[in-house]
C-alpha cells in the first residue's frame, strides 16, 4: 500500500458555521493553505443557514456578533437577523478566499486515528476518504436537533417538524398548531405565526424569563461613520463587551444579585399579561439566568391573544391529531413544531470520532464532556474541538470564545511545526483532570448550578459540561497559547520514542497539573 493511498492534507476542518470559517481564516493567516473544510450542507453558515424558522434572529448585539478581524460596518438593526448572519458568513467565506478549500455536500461518518501513520482517516457519505495529520471539529452544539420520543406520535396525521428544520413548503395559514417548547426559537416563532394561525397551543414544559428586546434599525448616518471611521465599530464593539464582562460575576460569583433583573423581566410580563391565572403560568420558579435569559418584546403580546392557549406542562402523548399533556390538557392540531433544542452534551459527531485507544469520543465521554482548555480530548491525538466543553456563555457573545479557540489552534500548529517530523500531541490525562476539577470547582457557585432549574447546559448525570464559569478574557488568557507540559509529544515508529515527554523540556508533568489549576483560579 502506498503511504499515501487517500488524499492527504495538513488539516481537516469539520463545519463551516462560524467555528470552522474562523478556524479557515486563521490557518490561511498562519501561512497553513493545505486543508478542507468538510461541510454537510449544500452551503456555509452552520446553524445559521440550518434554521431559517421565522422570526429567527440573533439575542446578541451585531456588532458584537461578528469576527473582530472582519468588522461589518453595514448590519441593519441592532440585533441581526438570520438572512443577515448568513449574508455575513457568506461574506467572509468570500472575503478570505475560503471557496477553494470547502467542500460542500460531504458529511463526515467516521474519523479513526491511525497511531502507525499518526494521521486521521477521514471518510465522508458521498464514499469520499482523506487523511489529515490535525482535525479540528468544529461542528458546534446547535447542529442536531433533538426531537422528544413522545409515545404515539408516529400516529399524527399532520404535518411534524423540528425548528431548525423548518417546512417553508407547508402552509400555517388557518392552521392549528402546536408549538412544543418555549427556549430561544420559540419565542422567536410564536409571535411571527400567531396572526396567521387558527389556533396556536404552546405547551410549555418550564416558563422562560423574558426581556424586553432593544432592537432597532441601525441608521443611515450610524452605517456611514462606521463605514468610514472604522474605530468607532470597533468602539462600540468594545462598548458592548465591556458591558458584558461587568455583569458576568453575577453569574459566576454573586446568583443573588440578578433580583433586580428578574423585576425588569416581571414589568416586561406585566405589561402584556393582565390576566393573573396566565400570568402565574408565565412566571418561573427559579433564579434568573439559570436558563439562558431570552429577549423579546413581541412574546409576552403574542401569548394575550384569543387565538393562544399556553398549556402549562409537557406534551406526554399524541393520539392520532390529539395532543395530551402531562396535566391531562387534549388540544386537537393540524401541525407539531418541536422548539426542542438540539443534542448539547451528546454531540453526535462524538460516535463518529474513534482515537488512540480504539474507542469512540461517545464512549470517551459516557461520564461527562471533558477536554483540556475547551479543545484536546484524552486519547485523541491532534484533534481538536472549536466550541468544545464549558465554553458555552450565558451572557455574552460565543464570538469571543471561538477567536480565543482559534488563538489556540494557532499556536497549536506553531508547535508541530516547531517539533517536526510526524508528530502528534496527545492530551495528558492529569493536565485534562486538573483543567475540569477546577472549572466544576468554580461552577459550583454560578447561577447554572444553584439557580433551581433543570436547564440544558445540564448532561445526563447533571453536571454542567456547556458553560465557561468565567469572563471571555479569563478564557483568552487561558488559551493564549499551548503549554506543551500538558501534551504527551507522540513520534511514529522508528522515530525515537513513541510517546516522548514535553514535560522534560519545560516544567514537567507536575507543572502541567499546577498550569491547569492556576489558568481557571
Amino acid at each position: 500500500m502506498a503511504e499515501f493511498e487517500h488524499e492527504h492534507v495538513r488539516v481537516a476542518v469539520i463545519g463551516s458555521g462560524f467555528g470552522g470559517l474562523g478556524a479557515a481564516v486563521r490557518l490561511r493567516r498562519e501561512g497553513i493553505t493545505d486543508f478542507v473544510v468538510l461541510e454537510r450542507g449544500d452551503s456555509v453558515g452552520g446553524t445559521w443557514r440550518d434554521n431559517s424558522y421565522p422570526g429567527c434572529a440573533c439575542d446578541v448585539p451585531s456588532h458584537l456578533y461578528s469576527f473582530s478581524f472582519a468588522p461589518n460596518p453595514e448590519w441593519p438593526r441592532t440585533f441581526s437577523g438570520q438572512e443577515h448572519i448568513r449574508a455575513y458568513l457568506e461574506r467572509v467565506t468570500d472575503t478570505f478566499g475560503l471557496r477553494p478549500h470547502i467542500r460542500l455536500d460531504h458529511e463526515v461518518t467516521m474519523m479513526t486515528w491511525d497511531a502507525d501513520k499518526l494521521w486521521w482517516k477521514v471518510e465522508t457519505a458521498n464514499g469520499k476518504t482523506l487523511v489529515a495529520d490535525v482535525v479540528v471539529s468544529a461542528t458546534g452544539p446547535l447542529s442536531d436537533p433533538k426531537v422528544p420520543d413522545i409515545p404515539g406520535l408516529d400516529t399524527f396525521p399532520g404535518k411534524v417538524f423540528h425548528s431548525a428544520r423548518w417546512d417553508h413548503d407547508y402552509d400555517l395559514r388557518g392552521k392549528r398548531v402546536a408549538m412544543i417548547g418555549t427556549g430561544a426559537s420559540a419565542i422567536q416563532i410564536v409571535p411571527s405565526i400567531q396572526p396567521d394561525v387558527d389556533k396556536l397551543t404552546l405547551f410549555q414544559r418550564t416558563p422562560a424569563w423574558v426581556m424586553p428586546r432593544m432592537d432597532r434599525e441601525i441608521s443611515g448616518a450610524e452605517r456611514w461613520l462606521h463605514r468610514k471611521v472604522p474605530v468607532t465599530g470597533t468602539a462600540r464593539r468594545g462598548l458592548l463587551w465591556g458591558i458584558r464582562e461587568l455583569q458576568v460575576s453575577a453569574f459566576t460569583k454573586r446568583p443573588g444579585e440578578l433580583g433586580f433583573v428578574e423585576n425588569i423581566a416581571k414589568a416586561n410580563m406585566a405589561k402584556s399579561i393582565k390576566d393573573p391565572a396566565l400570568r402565574a403560568k408565565l412566571t418561573p420558579s427559579y433564579r434568573i439566568g439559570c436558563k439562558r435569559i431570552l429577549l423579546s418584546s413581541a412574546y409576552y403580546p403574542a401569548l394575550a391573544k384569543d387565538n393562544v392557549n399556553v398549556v402549562a406542562s409537557g406534551l406526554s402523548e399524541v393520539r392520532g391529531s390529539t395532543l395530551v399533556a402531562s396535566d391531562g390538557t387534549e388540544a386537537e392540531v393540524d401541525a407539531i413544531i418541536f422548539g426542542t433544542g438540539f443534542h448539547v452534551t451528546d454531540m453526535p459527531i462524538a460516535d463518529r470520532v474513534v482515537g488512540a485507544e480504539g474507542i469512540t469520543l461517545a464512549e470517551t465521554w459516557k461520564g461527562g464532556m471533558e477536554s483540556l482548555r475547551g479543545a484536546s480530548a484524552v486519547g485523541f491525538p491532534n484533534w481538536m474541538t472549536i466550541i468544545g466543553p464549558n465554553t458555552g456563555l450565558g451572557n455574552s457573545s460565543m464570538i469571543l470564545m471561538i477567536e480565543a479557540q482559534l488563538n489556540y489552534l494557532a499556536d497549536y500548529m506553531r508547535q508541530l511545526n516547531v517539533l517536526g517530523g510526524r508528530v502528534a500531541l496527545s492530551a495528558r490525562p492529569s493536565a485534562v483532570g486538573a483543567w475540569n476539577r477546577r472549572v466544576q470547582e468554580r461552577m459550583k457557585r454560578t447561577v447554572w448550578n444553584t439557580g433551581g432549574c433543570d436547564s440544558w447546559y445540564l448532561d445526563a448525570n447533571g453536571r454542567n459540561t456547556t458553560v465557561w464559569p468565567g469572563t471571555t478574557s479569563e478564557f483568552r488568557r487561558a488559551t493564549r497559547e499551548v503549554n506543551l507540559a500538558e501534551y504527551e509529544v507522540v513520534r511514529g515508529p522508528g522515530a525515537g520514542s513513541s510517546s516522548s515527554s514535553a514535560a522534560s523540556a519545560t516544567s514537567g508533568a507536575s507543572g502541567s497539573v499546577a498550569e491547569a489549576e492556576g489558568a481557571v483560579a
